[in-house]
């Protein structure tokens, strides 16, 4: 029998598709279900990974918070984006963004408190708000015709005294919805007039397709001291086998997550760590993660152009975007099983992800490029009757 804090957590869908795509091995499947990305790293990353497995100090458990360098270099990417500064003390280094998430959760949040998400959102912020004993509360992103909006107002409102913390991802996963300042300006009253912090999850804060600078919230007075920033190496950095990220954020809370993190994972990868400190304060870091960006959004486009007839809502940034099959009189798996079965597309519903996913398909188009997506069309229309 489950035990109570497994009962209400689902999978994510995408390990189903996965498995039984790899299982066809169908060099003409489209990939698009996963957030695997075919960019990779700057070679500079690669050849530091390799001196690393010959080095003694990178096959060690030790320092548990993370390599001095690596704090430095992220507590000071963090601060460069939020404009504000932080100390090496004030970051931890984790085994990735969302053993980033679980820790923070574990250290804001009481059982039975409020988290507040936006939906649709990731089924896996999902599922740890709710391992963590927290309750999770929505607030509704909306598609139009130029991509997802959220109300700030509404987003504000839903902060309350039950709430401990929210939970904010800007682009969001899986929509690529961009949150703005007049998000943390309305948030920031919310937050101080119920002692509520704010986790911002920045895995893709810089993976805009409108070459913009991230609006960090930490960069606002009334939100520096309630903001956790937790990052990753994954998305931006195309790093996903390397398995690190950071927390970032208050030292008073920073001491908490490092008990936390002590007694779950204990440490991040060894092997790892050099290079992403590279991999962030490389002279070229940025022009690196914008040239990657440009690439992604060139496929998002091409994505929308091809299937403007059908319900799909573009995205401002990210690896993937949705549609909506429900306005086809198509449920979202059904939708799947056929674009798998007869379009060779795999593709991802969106069943716990957040209590609009089940309305959506998700295609992650960071993993193939523009030439194999250009028949994306054809796809859909042998699949769906379009």
């Amino acid at each position: 029998m489950s035990v109570s804090r497994v009962r209400d957590i689902p999978g994510i869908g995408v390990d189903h598709v996965g498995d039984a795509a790899d299982e066809v091995a169908d060099p003409d499947m489209l990939r698009l279900e996963n957030l695997d990305t075919d960019l990779r790293p700057m070679p500079a990353v690669l050849e530091r990974t390799r001196q690393a497995v010959l080095e003694d100090a990178a096959n060690s458990y030790l320092p548990f918070q993370g390599g001095a360098a690596l704090r430095r270099a992220a507590a000071e990417h963090v601060g460069r984006l939020a404009r504000r500064s932080y100390e090496a003390e004030q970051c931890l280094i984790t085994a990735g963004g969302l053993n980033g998430i679980l820790n923070v959760l574990l250290a804001t949040v009481e059982p039975g408190d409020e988290v507040v998400l936006c939906d649709p959102i990731y089924a896996g912020l999902v599922n740890r708000v709710r391992l963590a004993g927290g309750v999770p509360r929505f607030v509704a992103q909306r598609p139009s015709p130029d991509g997802w909006q959220t109300d700030p107002v509404e987003l504000a409102d839903a902060v309350n005294d039950r709430t401990a913390a929210v939970i904010m991802m800007s682009p969001s996963m899986p929509t690529g919805a961009v949150l703005g300042n007049e998000h943390w300006r309305t948030l920031a009253d919310a937050l101080e007039r119920h002692d509520a912090w704010l986790i911002y999850d920045a895995a893709m804060e810089r993976i805009r397709f409108d070459g913009a600078r991230p609006a960090h919230p930490a960069a606002l007075p009334g939100l520096a001291e309630r903001t956790i920033t937790v990052g990753s190496a994954s998305k931006e950095l195309r790093m996903i086998g390397w398995r690190v990220g950071w927390v970032v954020g208050p030292r008073e809370i920073i001491r908490d997550v490092d008990l936390v993190g002590l007694s779950n994972v204990v440490c991040q990868v060894g092997l790892a760590q050099e290079a992403m400190a590279l991999a962030l304060t490389a002279p070229d870091a940025d022009a690196d993660v914008a040239s990657a960006a440009r690439t992604w959004g060139e496929r998002a486009a091409l994505l929308v152009r091809e299937l403007h007839d059908y319900p799909v809502v573009p995205p401002a940034g990210g690896w993937s975007l949705l549609i909506d099959t429900t306005q086809l009189g198509i449920p979202p798996a059904e939708a799947a099983s056929r674009l798998f079965e007869r379009g060779r597309v795999a593709a991802t519903p969106m069943d716990g992800w957040g209590p609009s996913g089940a309305r959506y398909l998700r295609l992650v188009f960071a993993n193939e490029p523009v030439e194999r997506l250009a028949d994306i069309r054809q796809r859909f229309d042998a699949a769906l009757g379009g």
